[in-house]
Formats: structure tokens, sequence, C-alpha cells
């Protein structure tokens, strides 16, 4: 078997269908995303406060909808139907922004968008949980992330050429952001899901006091970090601040997550051989280096240096992330698992979004990066005292 056949070794068709859904997913989401802040501010005079209770906000309905959409998900045990709606709802959604006025409008769009992308999301990481046997699950949810993180860097280079090259006007680029959406819904109707026995049906409680205690204690070192992961939207900002111009900005996102998506696969297939929360005490260390850059800095050249760097953060911390919080839960309350993380992850970036648009307006820039630093180093300390270097090999006991 050749080198890069073993590589891709475990993982399915479906696994494929999913990770090509993310990608154009993400194009959709991506081409508007480094521009968004521009959109506020300029366009329809927000300040930075909003643009931080704008991306708080429609961050946290995101994730905290995948909480109940999971929920639903492993209640039903129907991944496939909830995913579908909410690929649609998302896709949707995008046109609308562009057709806004007043930031009120632009936001109460977003939020729709983003409730669309919670909903699909647990349900959708199920269906990825359940394309690859246990031991290559951090491979598959590499995989997913590198698609998710590719579509992410594609999309602002998109975005940047229709501004350019095109001539397109800042609003037209949500409207065509529809089209790569429905591209992700399609290849969503191809998956085919698998059936879950009437027994596991039975024995479905999905409340989260009822979940392992190892999963209760990562998502409570994953809530201490989270709230000082605020919206990626500040660190646009202040690149902005320091003169990039709106197209140079655009360049630099799409290379973090460039990096972010050519770190995402190696990363789940290590996490599956090494253990999970080493890479992301590796993710964590990263992103206290960024976020002290950020806060120090002043120099662009060091600060895009810098937000490229923080895509390895992205990387890792998608991959090894979620396939940790699967590990912790048995397979009939994946969705649910999945979906709580990632709501833990958004009610802390809601927190830390709207922290951090006060202390932008009324402090100072560096003082959010500080405070997210901060609170990485007491998540880190927590990651290592409650949550073992597990991993998906079935002979460690780490599998659900």
């Amino acid at each position: 078997m050749s080198a890069r056949r073993r590589a891709f070794s475990g993982l399915s068709r479906d696994t494929w269908l999913l990770s090509f859904a993310s990608l154009f997913s993400d194009i959709s989401t991506e081409m508007l995303y480094p521009v968004l802040p521009t959109f506020l501010t300029r366009d329809l005079h927000a300040g930075g406060t909003i643009v931080g209770l704008v991306e708080g906000i429609a961050q946290g309905a995101q994730n905290i909808v995948q909480g109940f959409s999971g929920t639903l998900s492993d209640k039903l045990q129907r991944r496939k139907p909830i995913a579908l709606a909410g690929y649609a709802l998302s896709a949707l959604a995008k046109p609308l922004i562009g057709l806004a006025a007043t930031w009120p409008v632009a936001f109460g769009a977003r939020t729709l968008d983003r409730l669309g992308a919670g909903s699909r999301s647990a349900p959708r990481d199920a269906l990825v949980a359940a394309s690859a046997n246990e031991a290559n699950r951090g491979k598959a949810f590499g995989l997913e992330g590198a698609g998710d993180n590719a579509g992410a860097f594609l999309g602002p280079l998109i975005a940047l050429a229709l501004l350019t090259l095109c001539g397109i006007a800042l609003r037209s680029i949500f409207y065509l952001a529809i089209i790569p959406g429905l591209v992700a819904l399609l290849l969503v109707l191809l998956v085919r899901e698998r059936p879950v026995s009437y027994a596991a049906k039975a024995k479905i409680d999905v409340g989260v006091d009822r979940m392992p205690g190892l999963y209760r204690r990562y998502l409570a070192a994953t809530a201490l970090f989270g709230l000082g992961n605020s919206s990626n939207a500040f660190l646009i900002l202040q690149t902005q601040a320091l003169g990039a111009s709106l197209h140079a900005t655009i360049l630099i996102y799409a290379g973090f997550n460039l990096v972010a998506a050519m770190v995402s696969y190696p990363a789940g297939a290590l996490s599956d051989r090494l253990g999970r929360r080493n890479l992301l005490l590796l993710a964590f260390a990263i992103f206290i280096a960024t976020y002290l850059g950020f806060a120090l800095a002043t120099n662009l050249i060091l600060i895009a240096s810098l937000f490229v760097l923080y895509g390895a953060y992205q990387g890792i911390f998608r991959a090894a992330g979620k396939a940790l919080a699967s590990d912790f839960v048995p397979a009939a309350l994946r969705a649910g698992g999945i979906g709580w993380y990632n709501a833990t992850v958004g009610v802390t970036g809601l927190i830390a979004s709207t922290a951090a648009g006060l202390l932008w307006d009324r402090v100072g820039h560096g003082a959010l990066f500080l405070l997210g630093a901060g609170f990485a180093a007491a998540g880190s300390f927590a990651l290592v005292l409650l949550v073992p270097n597990s991993h998906s090999n079935p002979s460690q006991g780490s599998g659900g």
C-alpha cells in the first residue's frame, strides 16, 4: 500500500462527502466573514462594541443551538434530516445580510445564518464520527476540519477576487455566498446515514448531568479556556488598526485559514496515536503566544505573522477538541455530547466577545488580548488537572 493510501486508510465515502460539504459551506461563510466587520463599521456605522455584540451573540447562538439539535438528533436517532435543514437555513440567510440597511437587520440575518450552522453541526459531527471506525476517529474529524479550513482559506480569496478583479460591490458578496452553500447541501444529500438499533434508542438520556464524569470535566476545562476566546473579528480589526488595507487583511486572514487547513488532518491523525489532550495543550500554547503578541506588538508584519500562526491553533483545536468530546460519550449520545461541547464553546465565546468589545472601546485594544491569554493559561492548567491524555484506541478505554 502506498504511503498516501496508508495516510487516508480507515476513511469512508461518507467521510469524504461530509468533508467536501464542510469545504463548500465554509467557502460560503468565509466569503463574508473577513468583510463583515468592515461592512458593519463602514457601511452600517457600528462601533467596536456592536461588532463584538453581533459576532458574540451570533456565534453564541450557533453553538448553543448545537446542544439542542444534538439532543433532538439523539432522541430521534436521525442525523441527516436535521443537518440538511441547517445547511439550507444557513445558505438562504446569507443574502439577507447584504440586504440590510441598518446594523440590527444585519445582526438578525447573521444570527439566522449562525442558527442554521449550529443546528447542522452536531448531527453532522455525529455522522463524521460514524463514518470511520473508532481507531480512525481523529483522522475523520481531521479531514472534515481540513475541508472546513480549506473553505475558510478559499472563501476570502474568492471574495477578494470578486471585489478587485470583477469590481463587485461589497454587498454583492453576501448575495453570491448562497451558491457554495447550496453545493454543500447537495453533497450532504448523498451521505448514507447508518441506522441505530432500538436498544440504543431506549437508553438515551440527554442531560449533561447524566453524561460521563470525564466528559463533564472536559467541558469545565473547555469553558475556562473559552472565557478568553473572543471572536476572530477582533484580530481582523486589530490588523486593520495597525494599517492593513481591507484587501491586505483578507489575504492575511486567508493565510490563517490555509495554515489551519494544512494542520487539521495531521493533528487529527496524531491525536489517534499520541493522545488528544497533549495536542490540545499545544493548541492552547499557540493561542496564548498569539494573543500576547497581539497585545504587545505594534508592527504590522509581526501581527500578520502571528495571525497566520494562529491558524495552527485553529486546526488543532477543531480536530482534537471534537474528537475528544466524542471519545467521552457512548455512540447513541454522540450528537448531544458533541453538541453540548460546542454549546460550551459558544456560551463562553459570547461572554468573551461581549467583554472584548467593551475593552476595545473603553480600555484599549491590548487589554482584550491580555485577558484572553490569561484565561487560556488557566484553561491549560485545568485541562492537565481534570482530563487524562485519552485517545481513541479502544484498548485505552477512551472510547464510548
